[in-house]
């Protein structure tokens, strides 16, 4: 994927392939344009696919765009790649391959990868996801908002509009970073949607092994956060640490715990 320190394949395989509990796996097809699916698709060797919840994520178009540096590729929207009426072709070939490189017939959770306004707001865009479920590729299907656009009146509008369409959404949520994620919840409860909370760990912090002068390798997607961020984040840290020790936690735990402690939360993305 190009981002963080690098891992020995094998041993992220070994890593994602589900078991000891964790049973949820989620990848998108533009991490490593294809390659997540890929390693997902090893890594679920010999693996009971009904004991398995698999989340996958389409809406970044790397096939026919081009990358454009740190913003990625093109969402498939882009009018320069084409219009309102491909958008169901478009979402239904990258759902195709998607499935095909992780070796897998449906996903159990289907999410519509970092929208742009367009994703959010456009009929289409919904109809065609909604078709993917009705068509037997999907168990269910969801939104999935990056944290570099204004996502919070974007996503609670989604909810408006397509709520009875949705059945999940993934929003950034952890003891460090309550805002915006949480103005998120109460209209996702309204609209009976579910949440995936990701970022748990803000970026390392709570799991303790990125410390004041920690030195991000280049490409890593954390040196997009403002300058002093593991800094500001370890004095506050140090504050909630003494609630983790009363509670017999880790911190990473404590964080895992104050997520959970949010009403519209379901364990696995199965329907």
């Amino acid at each position: 994927m190009h981002f963080g320190e690098s891992i020995d394949d094998d041993r992220l395989e070994r890593l994602v392939r589900p078991g000891g509990g964790i049973d949820t796996v989620i990848t998108a097809d533009v991490y490593g344009a294809g390659d997540a699916d890929l390693m997902l698709g090893r890594a679920l060797e010999g693996v009971d696919r009904d004991a398995v919840s698999i989340v996958g994520a389409v809406g970044h178009d790397f096939v026919n765009g081009e990358r454009d540096g740190p913003r990625g590729y093109p969402r498939f929207t882009d009018p320069r790649l084409r219009g309102p009426g491909e958008y169901g072709d478009y979402l239904r070939a990258a759902t195709e391959a998607s499935l095909k490189r992780a070796g897998i017939s449906k996903f159990d959770l289907l999410l519509l990868h970092n929208p742009d306004r367009t994703g959010f707001q456009s009929p289409e865009v919904w109809e065609a996801m909604a078709a993917l479920r009705d068509g037997g590729l999907a168990d269910a299907i969801g939104v999935a908002p990056g944290p570099a656009n204004g996502f919070t009146l974007d996503l609670i509008a989604c909810f408006e509009r397509y709520g009875e369409l949705l059945d999940w959404a993934m929003v950034i949520l952890n003891p460090l970073e309550p805002w915006p994620g949480e103005l998120c919840l109460g209209a996702a409860a309204e609209h009976d949607v579910k949440v995936i909370t990701r970022v748990v760990d803000y970026g390392g912090l709570f799991w303790g092994d990125v410390l004041p002068g920690h030195e991000f390798a280049q490409g890593d997607h954390r040196r997009f956060r403002p300058d002093g961020w593991v800094e500001a984040g370890h004095q506050r840290l140090e504050r909630m640490r003494p609630r983790a020790v009363a509670a017999d936690l880790t911190t990473i735990q404590l964080a895992c715990q104050w997520n959970l402690a949010h009403r519209r939360w379901s364990a696995s993305p199965r329907p």
